[in-house]
């Protein structure tokens, strides 16, 4: 362990303060724009909801295999908007928006024209 690691200066935010009830929401501690994004699975063979966690890196059901079947296979579903049912089965990742601006548009005026007219900005 080197003293960067030791006294948090390599360390990386977690967003815990980004409220989970908002889509899109910037991090108050890091600034970053983060969009929480909810799973839930689900038994590919009944379509029974699963309790959803994540073990090393991989979205996946609690258990192994399904109780009301016996399947072992499963589908993982991303829920637009989170409910007071799914919230017991679901499992949240707070994904980090890219804002880097790879398009913009200029506009430029010709100062070499003569006109009377006065010119106005454009609404």
């Amino acid at each position: 362990m080197n003293w960067s690691e030791f006294f948090g200066f390599g360390k990386q935010c977690r967003h815990d303060k980004v409220p989970i009830d908002s889509d899109i929401h910037y991090c108050p501690e890091c600034g970053e724009l983060i969009e929480n994004q909810w799973y839930i699975t689900r038994c590919s063979c009944c379509g029974l909801k699963h309790i959803t966690v994540i073990k090393k890196g991989e979205i996946m059901p609690e258990s192994d295999f399904c109780q009301n079947c016996g399947s072992k296979d499963y589908l993982v579903e991303r829920i637009d908007k989170i409910d007071c049912i799914n919230i017991n089965y679901a499992v949240l990742i707070k994904r980090v928006i890219d804002q880097n601006i790879k398009e913009y548009t200029q506009s430029w005026e010709n100062t070499t024209q003569t006109t009377n007219c006065k010119q106005k900005l454009l609404k």
